[in-house]
């Protein structure tokens, strides 16, 4: 009688901060049963935790795209482990290569500080929240111009897959990244917005707008389908917009 073979995948972790104290960088091979068409690269992960090694580290928390804690690598591309489905990966070879995001401190195995990134978000729009002195009581349709332009800009759950993506944010520690800037956009184009210029000031520089080189790398890996380089060539033309009216006021005082 033929014993059934178990299909399975080889997941390959890169680690590092093992509770040893052992700071070198190394890959871990996991041999993990494939456990069909729903399974994603999450679950691999938590079998890999579960069944092999306990002190395997990542994050994850809603399973479902909505909260991005379980931002990685995977095959050499920013994703969400929960939403890259395993079935998607499987081509000539059953590897699945899992590292962390790339430009931020590793903590252990694939678990990032994400400091630096949430501090320049805020720093690139302190707040967003209509009510604060900063917005005029005031009401948008829904269905303007205006807010058609913002809504899918919103929608920015701050996994940072973007920023680990952008090449620029590799070559300049201070730039703000893709997100940070999205935020920005969502904030400085509601019209409600009475500080817009002095907030459009703070992101106008060489390590704000003008540090981006449009290559879109943000936009292929965001998880939402947001487009952070619309939203900040939109900016730029905001920027551009504004200093033109100010010259226009000076040839043209009356």
């Amino acid at each position: 009688m033929c014993e059934t073979r178990m299909e399975t995948i080889s997941l390959i972790v890169k680690r590092t901060g093992q509770p040893t104290g052992d700071q070198e960088e190394r890959w871990n091979r996991f041999i993990v049963p494939y456990a069909g068409e729903s399974m994603n690269v999450l679950d691999s992960l938590i079998w890999a935790q579960r069944n092999e090694d306990p002190s395997l580290a990542f994050r994850c928390a809603c399973r479902v795209g909505m909260c991005g804690s379980c931002g990685v690598g995977i095959n050499g591309k920013e994703s969400l482990a929960c939403r890259t489905m395993v079935r998607d990966l499987r081509g000539d070879s059953d590897e699945i290569r899992v590292e962390p995001m790339r430009h931020l401190p590793v903590v252990r195995d694939l678990v990032t500080d994400t400091s630096d990134f949430h501090a320049k978000v805020n720093r690139a729009a302190p707040s967003t929240e209509l009510g604060g002195a900063q917005f005029a009581a005031a009401s948008v349709s829904p269905l303007s111009r205006e807010r058609r332009a913002i809504e899918p800009q919103r929608e920015c759950i701050y996994c940072g897959l973007c920023y680990s993506a952008c090449s620029i944010v590799g070559l300049d520690d201070e730039y703000l990244g893709p997100a940070a800037l999205n935020r920005a956009f969502v904030m400085l184009a509601d019209s409600r917005n009475q500080q817009s210029q002095d907030a459009l000031a703070s992101v106008a520089n060489e390590h704000g707008l003008w540090r981006c080189h449009t290559l879109f790398e943000c936009e292929a890996v965001c998880p939402k389908g947001i487009s952070p380089t619309l939203a900040i060539q939109r900016l730029k033309r905001k920027v551009i917009t504004n200093k033109l009216k100010r010259l226009l006021k000076i040839i043209h005082p009356g």
